[in-house]
Formats: structure tokens, C-alpha cells, sequence
């Protein structure tokens, strides 16, 4: 087993993180990787998981809401595909938001057996008070990081998620 290099440990002179990363041996390359990729997720995570809290809701009612919102009218089957989760596991947040009349679920004109979900106004508004705060900490981050660290950013997104 390698040794861990601590980032502090790396040379601090004008380096990137990448520039620091490769002088690593590969394993403490990579944990570095993950635990810069948990602790990024946390950052991004933390603004909305408190306006969640204070209506006593979780990260996976952000979810929910994020891709009716992305999908209107997506049926609740298309949506346990997307989110790769099963019944059980949509059903109480989905009812929750259906209660608080953050999602409106109505039937499909083409088959009533079909349920369709859409964001209501305060839904979408909650919807859009929390990917905003997302969104504009990834606009600060890519203008300080540049258009190809951005580029390179995509590419790894789109790899680790299939």
C-alpha cells in the first residue's frame, strides 16, 4: 500500500490541483480525487439541504422536484427510471410533495392508467430557489476555473454517471 501524500504536503507554489494530483502516487491521486469530489458534493448540496430543512424536506424531494420540473408531465414510471429508485423508495417523499402541493399528479390523455407529474407554481418556485443557489455556485466556479477545466469537468460527469 502506498503512503497518502496530504495536499499540504504537495508543493504550494502556483500549482493546480491537477498539477499537484499528478506528482502523487496513483492511489493517493485518487483518494484525493474522492474526497475532493465528497467534500465538492457537500459544498453543493449544503445551501439547499438547509431551505429543505426548513420546510422539513430532504435531498431527494430536490431531486424529485428538480426533474418534474426538467420533465413536465413525466409519468411516475419514467421518473423511477431516472432516478433509478424503486416504488417504495419514491413513494413517501412523492406523496409528501403531493401533499404540500409542491407536485400535481394528474392523468395522461392517452391512457388514464398513466400518472403524470408536473411542478405546481410553489413547487416550481421552491424548485427554482434551489437549483438557482446550485447553479450559481457552478457559474462561479467555472469562470474561476476556466472554459477547459469546465470542458474537462463535463467529460468526467458524463463518464462516471454512464
Amino acid at each position: 500500500m502506498v503512503d497518502p501524500i496530504s495536499p499540504t504536503e504537495m508543493p504550494n507554489d502556483n500549482a493546480t490541483a491537477a498539477d499537484r494530483a499528478a506528482l502523487m502516487p496513483r492511489e493517493a491521486a485518487l483518494r484525493l480525487a474522492i474526497e475532493q469530489f465528497y467534500f465538492g458534493y457537500r459544498a453543493f448540496t449544503a445551501q439547499p439541504d438547509r431551505i429543505l430543512a426548513q420546510r422539513g424536506l430532504g435531498r431527494v424531494h430536490h431531486r424529485i422536484l428538480y426533474f418534474v420540473g426538467r420533465n413536465p408531465g413525466i409519468s411516475v414510471n419514467a421518473l423511477l427510471g431516472m432516478l433509478s429508485v424503486s416504488k417504495q423508495a419514491l413513494n413517501a417523499p412523492l406523496r409528501q410533495l403531493l401533499e404540500l402541493q409542491l407536485v400535481a399528479m394528474g392523468t395522461a390523455g392517452h391512457d388514464k392508467r398513466v400518472r403524470q407529474l408536473s411542478l405546481t407554481p410553489s413547487g416550481a418556485q421552491l424548485e427554482a430557489l434551489l437549483t438557482g443557489t446550485q447553479m450559481e455556485q457552478l457559474q462561479a466556479v467555472f469562470e474561476q476555473a476556466g472554459a477547459s477545466a469546465e470542458a474537462g469537468w463535463h467529460q468526467v460527469m458524463c463518464r462516471l454517471g454512464g
